[in-house]
C-alpha cells in the first residue's frame, strides 16, 4: 500500500519487517542519536506514520507540521502516532485528537522487564554492589572486614508502591520471596490482586512515605505528580529508607533529592529515570548513596521486541481503518 512511515529510532527488526509488508514507504533515523526537533519536523510532513519515542517531543506546532491541505477527508495525511513507550505525556494527545489523528502506546509487554529493573536498583543501593565492584576494580579490596560497606536487609521489611498498576503490582507480586509488607497508594480503585495475595493494604501517600523501608515509583506523569515526591515528601520519609524510581524522572524533584542523599535524610535511592532526561541534576554523580541506569528498564531484547511489534501492529491496524488495541484517544473514533 502507498503508506509513508517514519521511525524516529532505530528498533527491532521484527516491528520494521511487519510494517514494510504493508507499507510502501518505511523510513528511521539513520543517526545513533535522538532527532532534534527541527528534524522531526522536517521527518513527519506528508506520513501516513509516525513511530515515536518517549524522548521525541511531539507537540500542537509538530502535529500542525503534519497537516496535508489536500486531504479534505480528515485534514492530515498523519493518521497515527505510535509510541514505543507505555508512557505518552511527550504528545499532545489533546491536539492530535483534534485533528483526528490515533495515538497509541505499548503497555503490558514491558511489565515484568521494568518490574526486574526495580528490584535490581533496590537490591544494587541497598547492598551497595555498584560500590564493591568499584572497589574491586581500583585495587582498593585489601580482604575481608567486618565493617565494610554494610547495607540494609530485605527480608521483612516494608515495602511501599507509589502507583500500583500493571508494573507496581509486578513489583509488589514479588516482594512475597522476602516476607515484605505491602503499601500501596493508587488513584483509581483499590487493587485487589495485591490485598488479597499479600494483605497489602491501600493508603494515603504520606502514611506510605512514613512507614516504608523501600519506595517504589510507577505511576504515570501528570500535572499531578509532576515532583509528587519533593523535599516535604522526602523529609518524611525514614533515614534508614530507600527510594527506586522506574517510572519518569519529573515526579522527583531532583534537586530536592539531591540534597536529601548528601545530607544522609535517607538510605540512598536507585534510579532509571530523571527530570532533564538525559541530563542529571548537579552533584547527582558524586553521590555514592545512589545508583544511576540510563533509563533501561525494558531493555531486555524480548522485550523491545515485543514493544516494536505492538507498536507497527498498532500502526498497520489504523492505516487498514480499524481501531487498534492500545488507543489511548479512544474518542478520536467518534
Amino acid at each position: 500500500m502507498p503508506f509513508s512511515v517514519f521511525i524516529t529510532r532505530k528498533i527491532p527488526e521484527e516491528g520494521i519487517n511487519i510494517l514494510k509488508k504493508f507499507c510502501q514507504t518505511v523510513e528511521a533515523n539513520p543517526h545513533d542519536r535522538p532527532l532534534t526537533y527541527d528534524e522531526l519536523l522536517r521527518q513527519v510532513k506528508g506520513r501516513d506514520a509516525i513511530l515515536t519515542m518517549l524522548s521525541d517531543r511531539i507537540d500542537a506546532r509538530l502535529i500542525n507540521e503534519a497537516t496535508d491541505p489536500c486531504l479534505k477527508h480528515t485534514g492530515t495525511s498523519l493518521r497515527i502516532i505510535a509510541n514505543y513507550a507505555v508512557g505518552y505525556d511527550n504528545i499532545d494527545v489533546k491536539a492530535a485528537t483534534a485533528k483526528g489523528i490515533v495515538v497509541t502506546n505499548t503497555p503490558g509487554v514491558l511489565t515484568d522487564s521494568t518490574a526486574d529493573m526495580a528490584w535490581a536498583l533496590l537490591f544494587a543501593i541497598t547492598r551497595r554492589v555498584v560500590e564493591g565492584d568499584k572497589l574491586m576494580r581500583t585495587g582498593r579490596f585489601t580482604g575481608w572486614s567486618p565493617m565494610m560497606l554494610l547495607g540494609g536487609d530485605i527480608v521483612g521489611k516494608t515495602l511501599g508502591i507509589i502507583g500500583a498498576g500493571r508494573i507496581g503490582t509486578v513489583m509488589a507480586m514479588r516482594s512475597r520471596g522476602w516476607c515484605m509488607k505491602v503499601l500501596y497508594t493508587t488513584h483509581t480503585n483499590r487493587n485487589a490482586v495485591l490485598e488479597e495475595m499479600l494483605g497489602a493494604k491501600r493508603v494515603d501517600l504520606e502514611t506510605l512515605l512514613r512507614e516504608s523501608d523501600f519506595i517504589s515509583i510507577h505511576t504515570l506523569l501528570s500535572e499531578k505528580t509532576k515532583h509528587l515526591i519533593g523535599a516535604k515528601e522526602l523529609s518524611l520519609m525514614k533515614k534508614t529508607a530507600y527510594l527506586i524510581n522506574t517510572a519518569r524522572g519529573a515526579v522527583i524533584d531532583e534537586a530536592a533529592l539531591v540534597n536529601a542523599l548528601r545530607n544522609k535524610q535517607i538510605a540512598g535511592a536507585g534510579l532509571d529515570v530523571y527530570e532533564e532526561e538525559p541530563k542529571l541534576k548537579t552533584g547527582l554523580v558524586e553521590l555514592e548513596n545512589v545508583v544511576l541506569m540510563p533509563h533501561l528498564g525494558s531493555a531486555t531484547i524480548e522485550t523491545r521486541t515485543k514493544m516494536a511489534i505492538m507498536a507497527a501492529e498498532n500502526i498497520v491496524t489504523v492505516l487498514k481503518g480499524q481501531k487498534p488495541k492500545n488507543c489511548v484517544n479512544p474518542n478520536v473514533f467518534a
